[in-house]
């Protein structure tokens, strides 16, 4: 007999706060443990205005995270449903990391791969 068995692990669902840089822009964060002790790290936004609109323009947004350790990272860009933004103006991303997160923020940067985030905060949750 073979038998499936489901196993999920509960998560937290953090709400971003009210962006002042793209008021319409709101969206929220799922962090989870999977069986590795790794956290699997969904965001999901909608309303984000497309960066090359903003004032000054940009080239990316970038994801951060924020560990225990107050250690700030660049986990990857956000990347839309279907291109770079959809026409509903929405987004997703999703990464695995072995670092507890405690906050996560999105900025809008020149250049991806940039290793400490720029000045124009876009979205951001609370420490959790």
């Amino acid at each position: 007999m073979l038998m499936l068995l489901s196993i999920s692990s509960c998560g937290k669902n953090i709400a971003f706060q009210n962006s002042i840089v793209v008021p319409a822009a709101n969206g929220s964060v799922n962090v989870t443990k999977d069986s590795n002790k790794n956290y699997l790290i969904k965001i999901k936004i909608s309303d984000l205005a497309e960066v090359n609109r903003l004032q000054p323009s940009k080239n990316v947004y970038v994801v951060w995270m924020e560990t225990d350790g107050d250690i700030v990272r660049n986990i990857g860009q956000i990347k839309s449903d279907s291109g770079f933004l959809s026409s509903k103006l929405r987004a997703t991303f999703e990464t695995v990391t072995a670092y507890k997160p405690s906050k996560i923020f999105i900025t809008a940067e020149d250049d991806g791969d940039i290793q400490y985030p720029g000045m124009q905060m876009i979205l951001s949750t609370n420490k959790f």
